[in-house]
Order: structure tokens, then C-alpha cells, then sequence
């Protein structure tokens, strides 16, 4: 297999990281190669732990080929990569698997997809326990820091990444979730990975902090105040066909390096969805988040809350 390849169908950052994909555990059930899966097959209002995931057959006709949706997605950014002369295998892929069922998400990860990135804590903790240990998570929603310590207890350490961290009350519940399961784990201590939100767009219905001085204060107060947790990147939503964001969003990584004494690469930008992943790219992105266009569109109707 081509390296340039291998490295983006298992999402990783280096081609040197790459080692072909690991042995599925033996509980994994997946669905035939071509995974030609109808949409609407799962009721997330179910339990997903069952033998056979509480999941309904639909006879819609509407049917998701996941492999070719996910290689659509590699090829685009693959092409915009090159087209902007950056390094192949420098962008991540997350696949953002909000109320979708088990079984698309298994398709996703016999193509080589390791990272998922999930919106509701139930949802990630139902997935997590589920899908395979090498899967890394990234959670990408909002989350309430009364649900902090939860999450890091049944997920960590394939939890890999909270991308949605904008206060110091939500990282110190978090640092002292994973101080705690450290206490209680007899391995070396870990750190969970985090990203500042920042609200680039200056919306009002969007989460995260200010660019500006505001995430440096927070960068700092983190920094200081929580050690196990490890501040990895910075991350946005932005407003739709504004491209401006972007550039805010790699100018206020410049800032927080400097607050770090870290070199901007060595931090992460998580910008880019399914509508704009190929630009964000060529802004600098490091990591995309997208859905819809690998999954389908969603179906909320059903969701567990």
C-alpha cells in the first residue's frame, strides 16, 4: 500500500506512525466489506449493549456506502494538501459519529478510521465500550461539568481529546476526574488531551472563549492549575462561509505557544467540517470533524438524552 495512503486511512498525523492496522478483538461483529447500510437503522433511544444493538432493519432504500465515503473524504484531503504543498499525513480526520449506529461506525473503522469524534457524553460512553480499545475519541460537543468525571471514568484513556474546553470550572472537574483515575490505575499516570474552544465568529449562539487575551488567560490558568490535563490545540466551529475564522484561529495559536513556550506546530488546529474541511486545510488545519458527508445526514428524532 501506497504510505501516503496508509497514513491517512488510519488518521494518523506521521507516515512513520504508521504499522498497519491492528487485530480486531474477537467480540467485533462487523458487516460485509461493502457496507451498503440503510440510514435510518438505528434507535439511539435503545441500548446499544445488547447482542444484536437494538438496532431496527429498515427497508428504506436509502443506503450509506461507507467505505466509498470515507475514501472520497481521504482523497479530498489529500488533493488539498498537496494542492497547498503541506506534508502528507498532516492533517487528522476525525469522524464525527453523532447519533449514528454501531454499525456504521464499525464500517468506518474496518476502512483503517481510528479517530470518531461523538457530541453527547451519553452517546460516547455508550460507543466507547462497544467499539474497539485502539479507537481514540474525541469529544466535540458541549459538556456539562457535572458529566466530567463520568466521562473520564468509563472512557479514559481511549478518550482522547475534549475539544470544547472554554472554562477553568469544566478543566479542573476534568483534572480531578483524571487525577482520580490515575490514584486508581497501577500504570504510569496519563494526562487527557484537551483544546480551547474559541469563538472566532464573535457569536452569540457559538461556544468558546475570545480571541484575544481571553484565551491566553485561560491558556495560562490551565496550564498552572490542572497537570494532568494536556492542552494539545485550539479548536472552532466559525460562522458558514466565513473563512476569516480560520486565520483567527491559527493567529490565536501563535499567542497561546507563546504562553506555553511552545512552538505553534506542536499545537493542534481543529477547524473544518464537511462543508469546509478543504478550506480549512488550506488555512492550516491539523484536524477536521466530519459527519454528513461519510455517515449521512442525522436523524435527532430518536436520540437518547
Amino acid at each position: 500500500m501506497n504510505p501516503r495512503i496508509a497514513a491517512y486511512a488510519l488518521g494518523f498525523r506521521s507516515i512513520s506512525a504508521f504499522s498497519g492496522p491492528p487485530l480486531l478483538p474477537s467480540r467485533q461483529i462487523f458487516t460485509p466489506s461493502r457496507h451498503l447500510i440503510p440510514s435510518s437503522t438505528c434507535n439511539l433511544g435503545r441500548s446499544l449493549t445488547s447482542p444484536r444493538h437494538n438496532m431496527s432493519t429498515s427497508t428504506d432504500d436509502d443506503v450509506v456506502d461507507i467505505a466509498a465515503n470515507i475514501g472520497h473524504v481521504r482523497q479530498m484531503m489529500d488533493d488539498a494538501i498537496a494542492s497547498c504543498e503541506r506534508e502528507s499525513g498532516s492533517v487528522r480526520l476525525v469522524a464525527v459519529s453523532k447519533t449514528k449506529p454501531l454499525e456504521l461506525l464499525q464500517a468506518a473503522y474496518e476502512t483503517g478510521q481510528r479517530y470518531f469524534g461523538e457530541n453527547y457524553a451519553q452517546e460516547l460512553m455508550t460507543k466507547s465500550a462497544e467499539m474497539p480499545d485502539d479507537v481514540a475519541w474525541h469529544f466535540i460537543g458541549p459538556l456539562q461539568s457535572n458529566k466530567a468525571a463520568q466521562l473520564v471514568k468509563r472512557c479514559f484513556p481511549k478518550l482522547a481529546c475534549i475539544e470544547t474546553i472554554s472554562t477553568i470550572k469544566l478543566a479542573a472537574k476534568l483534572n480531578r476526574a483524571v487525577d482520580s483515575w490515575n490514584e486508581e490505575s497501577s500504570g504510569e499516570a496519563k494526562k487527557l488531551g484537551i483544546y480551547i474552544q474559541v469563538n472566532t465568529s464573535g457569536e452569540e449562539t457559538k461556544s468558546g472563549v475570545t480571541p484575544g487575551a481571553e484565551v491566553c488567560d485561560l491558556v495560562k490558568q490551565i496550564s498552572e492549575e490542572c497537570p494532568s490535563l494536556s492542552i494539545d490545540g485550539l479548536m472552532t466551529i466559525g460562522a458558514p462561509g466565513d473563512d476569516s475564522c480560520f486565520d483567527t484561529l491559527a493567529e490565536c495559536r501563535d499567542e497561546v505557544a507563546k504562553v506555553l513556550g511552545r512552538e505553534p506546530q506542536e499545537l493542534d488546529l481543529s477547524m473544518g467540517m464537511s462543508g469546509d474541511f478543504e478550506v480549512a486545510i488550506a488555512k492550516g488545519a491539523t484536524s477536521v470533524r466530519v459527519g454528513s458527508t461519510i455517515f449521512g445526514a442525522r436523524d435527532y428524532s430518536n436520540l437518547a438524552k
